[in-house]
């Protein structure tokens, strides 16, 4: 999940030197907008001069299934990106809603074309794999941005924000391992539980996440014979649902587990020990008993994962600054469309930051308004309580693929991934690598 918001001086006068902006996170959002800020028109030496600060001691390249649509495509063809994407995707060829009998009650396959945006896109990818990619591409132009005598990126992880304030000439930070630098501009793009964002707004960042009532657990493990490239989605009484997937690898499959939590139950259950990761998994065990289907294996692999992660669902609401949710299958896009419409507003807008922040909310409010907008009832109407419940919701998805409904919903209204259509800013299409 990526979250992106901005910090800055109130106001900013011309500078004849480059800017110096700091980017919170090293994930997707971060090294993607600072490969457009180097992709900008210019030399060399009036490129931005970046920093990426991550508070993990190395790069994670672990991660759950993501996937990429809509205009988030075009971002990563217009960076060069897609070939090598497309070739590190899992594979997985569309959703199969299962029983405790692994008796496939409805399929709904991907869109090979990437024309109709489907439960599965054709761009499937773990995110590590993504983040990694995305990494690599903002090191190679930090290289040659360097060769060619500009500042490009420099990288400091094991490292994270202690404070944050600002005054009309610089944003001002102070490093958790002691060291104080001050910028043009600090960009969040530190996640959901973002410390940019707390030490932002303070007390206003407290009441932004609109909690979903829901917790999700992911990992990975071995892979077995029957574990196809179809994702298997099995649901349980309890508001449990486990979905089972592709990783692109021979060696393994990833998990996805969601827990429904209207009543408040496992939140209380968690008070006080809600970063502690054997609490995390005794409790996701503990809604794997008598599930019923593949509950050794799965609760083995929750006690054996390295890479587990456990956390709420939910959606940031701020202003100006946003956060999707998993159910929205928009977060990554939003985080690549917020990385292309900030670079190009910045770029356009060389001497204002007030005026390059409202073309930039211009440009994405269309997209994360309706990314945003969940369906009513969910997530908790595909997710019931009761045995009954269970049992029809696997009529009603049947009956929709049965019907061919389905496929008539998704041509007409897929995920919002093509809502807003790139902008020009001219960021590309000067210079490659």
């Amino acid at each position: 999940m990526s979250n992106m918001l901005v910090q800055r001086p109130t106001t900013r006068a011309s500078a004849p030197k480059p800017q110096s902006i700091l980017i919170v996170g090293c994930g997707i959002a971060g090294p993607v907008l600072a490969s457009l800020l180097l992709r900008s028109p210019g030399p060399a030496s009036s490129l931005p001069h970046i920093t990426i600060l991550e508070r993990n001691p190395s790069f994670i390249s672990s991660g759950q299934n993501i996937d990429i649509r809509g205009i988030g495509k075009q971002i990563i063809r217009l960076l060069d990106l897609e070939d090598e994407i497309k070739r590190s995707t899992t594979g997985e060829e569309g959703v199969q809603f299962v029983d405790e009998n692994n008796r496939c009650w409805a399929e709904f396959a991907v869109d090979k074309s990437g024309k109709v945006e489907t439960g599965t896109s054709d761009v499937e990818i773990l995110r590590g794999r993504l983040a990694q990619i995305f990494l690599d591409k903002a090191e190679r132009l930090s290289k040659d941005v360097q060769d060619r005598g500009g500042k490009g990126v420099e990288f400091i992880f094991e490292d994270s924000l202690e404070s944050l304030h600002q005054d009309e000439g610089k944003a001002h930070v102070q490093l958790a391992n002691g060291g104080e630098r001050s910028f043009d501009l600090v960009v969040g793009a530190d996640g959901l539980h973002s410390r940019t964002r707390k030490l932002a707004f303070g007390n206003e960042a407290e009441g932004c996440l609109k909690k979903l009532h829901m917790f999700a657990a992911f990992l990975s493990m071995p892979k077995e014979d029957e574990d196809g490239e179809w994702r298997s989605w099995f649901h349980a009484p309890g508001g449990v649902s486990i979905m089972l997937r592709p990783s692109g690898t021979k060696e393994k499959s990833t998990v996805l587990i969601l827990l429904a939590d209207k009543s408040g139950i496992i939140a209380d259950q968690l008070a006080g020990s809600e970063r502690s990761i054997p609490a995390q998994k005794k409790l996701v065990m503990s809604k794997l008993n008598r599930i019923g289907w593949q509950e050794q294996r799965l609760t083995k692999a929750v006690e054996a994962a390295d890479d587990f992660y456990f956390d709420v669902t939910a959606q940031v609401n701020l202003a100006k600054w946003y956060c999707a949710s998993p159910f929205s299958g928009m977060g990554t896009t939003l985080a690549l469309a917020g990385a292309y419409h900030l670079a190009g507003s910045l770029v356009n807008n060389p001497s204002s930051h007030s005026q390059a922040f409202e073309a930039y909310e211009e440009a994405m409010h269309p997209l994360v308004a309706n990314a945003q907008k969940l369906p009513p009832a969910m997530p908790h109407l595909i997710h019931p309580q009761s045995t009954w419940g269970v049992w029809v919701l696997r009529i009603l998805v049947a009956a929709i693929y049965w019907s061919g409904v389905g496929t008539l919903l998704f041509k007409w209204k897929g995920p919002p991934a093509s809502v807003v259509k790139l902008k020009e800013y001219g960021l590309l299409d000067e210079k490659g690598e």
